[in-house]
């Protein structure tokens, strides 16, 4: 089960870090590469604990729906959104937020398991992991230019 962990700082306040990464908006404009939108449950603003959202987008060439729900969640310090329908066997991603003088450390952690056994272990050294961690980057580097403004 890989396990992908990004550090971001980002010069703003907790609670709009906070924010920013639970927005579906948001969400929905760093991944416009991938033609991600939400198309049912919470399909814009901010979703909450207990709550899911249905992401439809172009990955690899494929459309590929997945489901998730926010499982836990302490505003603003920390939320978990996991897969409960789409690709993969599973997925868990937790966002975590320390508050410094000078802004906000965001951190996530994602682990997830890739479906097909063998196969899909193997895509995960090939392609797989270094393409999801380049998806969460370009997400936080998103909301931290949005939080930086």
């Amino acid at each position: 089960m890989p396990i992908i962990q990004i550090e971001t700082f980002i010069q703003s306040s907790i609670q709009t870090c906070f924010d920013l990464s639970r927005s579906i908006d948001i969400h929905m404009q760093s991944t416009a590469h991938t033609k991600e939108k939400a198309v049912a449950g919470v399909t814009s603003g901010l979703i909450g604990l207990n709550e899911t959202v249905t992401w439809e987008a172009i990955h690899f060439g494929i459309k590929l729906r997945l489901t998730s729900k926010i499982t836990e969640f302490d505003s603003p310090h920390y939320f978990v959104d996991e897969m409960v329908k789409g690709p993969f066997q599973g997925f868990r991603h937790e966002h975590h937020f320390i508050e410094y003088e000078t802004g906000t450390k965001m951190t996530d952690s994602f682990q997830y398991t890739s479906p097909l056994g063998l196969l899909g272990k193997a895509a995960d050294q090939i392609f797989l992991k270094a393409y999801m961690e380049k998806l969460l980057s370009r997400r936080n580097n998103y909301i931290k230019d949005i939080a930086e403004q």
